[in-house]
């Protein structure tokens, strides 16, 4: 049997020191979906504040916190990460558009990658520029084969994760 070696991560695994504090950063996702749903639970455990906008309040449940009608109430900053959740809705290129203008840190959207999203056409009709529309990541997350909302949700934030560490994801270290 080999000696165990310890490392700081080791460490922080075995609760043997505290984890490392970050700067405080926040999770916005676009649109009310089963998967912003499960996106936004587990961010809180991930350290996010989370803030959903959804313009639409016919589309809340009745027990839905932290929901805002416009992405500029959503108090985007350089820490903040925002996911687009639903693709199919009419009011996707005007908060993509608001996305873009605040200062975000990452933007991603849902959706399949092997045709051009509908977000690109929404974003030229509103005068958006190609380099800004560019910035709109698509997929999102790891290819992990996700298929429920839970899984989607989780392949997203070890994206995010990997990206805001500099990490490529997937097993490679």
């Amino acid at each position: 049997m080999t000696d165990h070696v310890h490392d700081a991560s080791c460490a922080v695994a075995h609760g043997d020191a505290p984890a490392p504090r970050d700067e405080p950063k926040t999770l916005v996702a676009i649109f009310a979906s089963p998967m912003s749903a499960q996106l936004l639970r587990y961010a809180l455990d991930l350290g996010y504040q989370t803030v959903l906008v959804e313009p639409d309040p016919t589309k809340l449940g009745p027990t839905v916190e932290g929901v805002v009608a416009t992405v500029d109430a959503a108090g985007l900053d350089h820490n903040t990460d925002v996911v687009v959740c639903d693709h199919h809705r009419g009011e996707l290129g005007a908060l993509l558009r608001d996305a873009l203008a605040g200062q975000t840190r990452w933007i991603g959207l849902m959706g399949n990658p092997h045709h051009e999203g509908p977000h690109v056409k929404a974003l030229r009709d509103l005068g958006v520029a190609d380099d800004e529309i560019a910035r709109v990541h698509r997929p999102i997350g790891l290819n992990i084969g996700s298929r429920t909302p839970a899984e989607i949700a989780v392949a997203t934030l070890a994206g995010l994760i990997a990206d805001r560490n500099a990490r490529p994801g997937g097993f490679e270290f």
